[in-house]
């Protein structure tokens, strides 16, 4: 064995100029595909550390043995939330909160850095008079979502007001206290909403990436294919020739997998400002770890050394066929009635199936789609060759049917981006229009106390110099059974005073004024406004949307390196062919249209077909028809994928002069 991994190593070093380009392309490819395929990794990863840490924040009832109590709610500044923790001690066993060196004290509060930062910069009457008494310390990291979340955490003794708050529907600025045995929590609804949208992200690069590296197995093939057919016809045994052809594809994608890895820790801190879910990403989310690392070091070689092996039947079968450049046989119907049945399994599913099965049956139905795309290909070539009205149609059609493999492997990345984008654009939230000026703050008080508490906060307001009108208004599906609802316009001045009921200029410093000056009122609520109760379904459109122009550019990345490696592959496996027509006299500028209708023809038809298959399998999660937003998605990605693709191929023009630039046929 060792002497076959010397002369697999040999032939690979000694493959000339153009032998190291062929393996400099694999290496590339698998490169892309390996820092691609971390990131998709760490789309999973990242929401699970993220819901780790936020988990302390969801308490859990303790059956027995309370060593705690905690409450959590919900306050606001300026456009952005804050997290406001109260805890009380209900005894000495009560251990340290997550990111705290200790557990709080009655009267001290707690920022994280983002929270202390903001209440220095903003007055005292806008945001830090909120939240008074004696600083307590810093919140580390491990009690944060993301850097810059903005978190409170103060501590109460438990017969406090806040920590007897009577329990409250109105889930927006209420808070309710809880008795814990520890600070494991769980996981939220969001944060596991979070990570079924990463997950079947994850499959939408991945399956792509996978056809990508498995292509990168196959690139400069014919030249590889027939040198491995020379040493079968020399005695070679089907072992040795599979044996050199896995280790020659396994050390090319080593290599380039170690530079995709190092190429994806260049790019942590890039990644890590990418905004989801309220902020961006601490370092170690969106970095791995050594497990998942090395796991795709591994996995990532094999992959490419099984795809090598797949393509190794002619050679160990049929070595002599492969040596005088038979055409192969032609493939079987049976692809595509895989693609069909895999269709059919689509229309099964609703938006209630689970996560695992939705992921499942796109990625099938995505890799059925490569699966199909060969025999298509094929199909076009045949239908090209008989509407063929020159030299140049008439060579990519007949290149199109003697190698479809080699055709779809060059535009399979920009099909595949064509179904991301119809199954993403039949998706696509559409354009919503956030208000977050609205200066009516609303506020659940008891009822027997309604009146009380109105005029308190009339004079609170005024003592603060906040104009604002206060009315009681009824009770609210968001208040408790016995809650009334009152409501506080900022801006306007009380009925029967000078300038009442005009309204004046509000502006956010105003409202944060009135929330400060309403801090406490009513213990374990906060004043929030329609705004406040928009802000959520906000920013989850606004993540959808942050999601999809990553999948999508992710998807455009493999495409645009796919049809670029691919493309200049192509050139260097046809090199004695294009030499041999050059040599009969063909035109140059033939040989390059031909090599460009090779790849827009079959792009045109699999790229409209991809993005078909991919709106027919959004079909079952729609609920309304596509919107202005999918349809631009749509539009973009067509224009990209084929500028891509002909950018792609351009690039590789100076490649196809360079090896007919010497017509003279040479022996590989």
């Amino acid at each position: 064995m060792s002497g076959l991994l010397g002369l697999s190593w040999r032939l690979l070093r000694g493959g000339g100029r153009r032998g190291l380009l062929g393996a400099g392309l694999t290496a590339g490819a698998v490169a892309v595909s390996t820092a691609l395929l971390l990131f998709a990794v760490v789309a999973n990863l990242g929401f699970q550390s993220r819901g780790e840490r936020e988990a302390w924040r969801n308490p859990v009832p303790a059956a027995s043995g309370a060593v705690a109590i905690e409450a959590v709610r919900t306050d606001y500044v300026r456009d952005r939330w804050i997290t406001v923790v109260d805890l009380a001690a209900l005894g000495p066993r009560a251990p340290r909160p997550p990111g705290l060196d200790r557990f709080p004290a009655p009267g001290e509060v707690w920022f994280s850095p983002a929270m202390a930062e903001l209440a220095g910069e903003l007055p005292a009457d806008q945001l830090a008079a909120r939240f008074p008494g004696r600083r307590g310390g810093t919140i580390g990291d491990e009690a944060l979502v993301y850097p810059g979340e903005l978190v409170v955490v103060r501590g109460q003794a438990p017969g406090s007001p806040v920590m007897r708050a009577t329990t409250s529907d109105d889930w927006r600025g209420g808070a309710v206290p809880t008795r814990i045995s520890g600070f494991a929590g769980r996981t939220t609804d969001g944060a596991q909403g979070y990570s079924a949208l990463g997950l079947i992200a994850s499959v939408l690069m991945v399956v792509p990436l996978l056809v990508f590296g498995g292509a990168a197995a196959r690139l400069t093939v014919a030249r590889r294919d027939q040198r491995l057919a020379a040493l079968r016809l020399v005695g070679a045994s089907p072992g040795q020739v599979v044996a050199m052809t896995v280790a020659e594809a396994v050390i090319t994608a080593f290599g380039g997998a170690v530079l995709g890895t190092a190429l994806y820790g260049l790019l942590v801190p890039l990644l890590a400002r990418i905004e989801i879910r309220g902020g961006p990403w601490f370092p170690s989310d969106v970095w791995p770890g050594v497990l998942p690392t090395l796991a795709v070091l591994v996995a990532v070689p094999l992959l490419v050394g099984a795809s090598a092996v797949v393509g190794l039947r002619r050679v160990v079968v049929g070595p002599l066929g492969v040596a005088k450049r038979e055409t192969p046989p032609a493939m079987r119907f049976v692809r595509v009635v895989a693609l069909l049945v895999a269709l059919v399994a689509v229309p099964t599913l609703s938006s209630g199936a689970g996560v695992g099965v939705i992921a499942a049956v796109i990625g099938g139905a995505f890799l059925c789609v490569n699966l199909a795309g060969p025999w298509v290909v094929g199909m076009i070539g045949r239908i090209t060759v008989r509407a063929a009205r020159g030299p140049a149609r008439l060579l990519a059609g007949r290149r199109l049917i003697d190698d479809p493999r080699s055709a779809w492997r060059t535009v399979s990345g920009v099909a595949m981006t064509g179904f991301v984008a119809g199954f993403i654009g039949f998706l696509a939230p559409g354009d919503v229009v956030f208000d977050g000026t609205r200066a009516e703050l609303r506020l659940a008080v008891p009822s027997a106390r309604a009146a009380e508490i109105t005029a308190e906060a009339r004079e609170r307001l005024s003592a603060a110099g906040v104009r604002a009108v206060v009315e009681p208004v009824g009770r609210s599906g968001r208040a408790g059974r016995g809650d009334k609802v009152i409501a506080i316009t900022v801006g306007r001045a009380a009925p029967g005073s000078a300038g009442s009921g005009s309204e004046g200029p509000v502006d956010a410093a105003a409202v944060d004024r009135a929330r400060t000056a309403l801090e406490g009122l009513v213990p374990g609520h906060g004043a929030t406004s329609g705004a406040d109760d928009d802000r959520l379904t906000a920013q989850i459109l606004d993540d959808v949307g942050t999601g999809t122009i990553i999948v999508l550019a992710v998807s455009f990345l493999v495409a645009i390196a796919s049809a670029g490696i691919t493309a200049a592959s192509s050139v260097l496996d046809r090199r004695q062919t294009y030499a041999l027509l050059r040599l009969a006299g063909t035109p140059l500028e033939v040989l390059d249209a031909a090599r460009r209708a090779e790849t827009l023809i079959p792009l045109a038809v699999m790229g409209g077909g991809t993005i078909a298959v991919g709106v027919f399998c959004a079909l079952p999660f729609a609920a309304v028809a596509m919107n202005v937003t999918g349809a631009v998605i749509l539009l973009v990605c067509v224009v990209l994928g084929f500028a891509g693709v002909i950018g792609a191929g351009a690039a590789s023009a100076p490649l196809l002069r360079s090896v007919t630039a010497d017509p003279a046929p040479r022996p590989d």
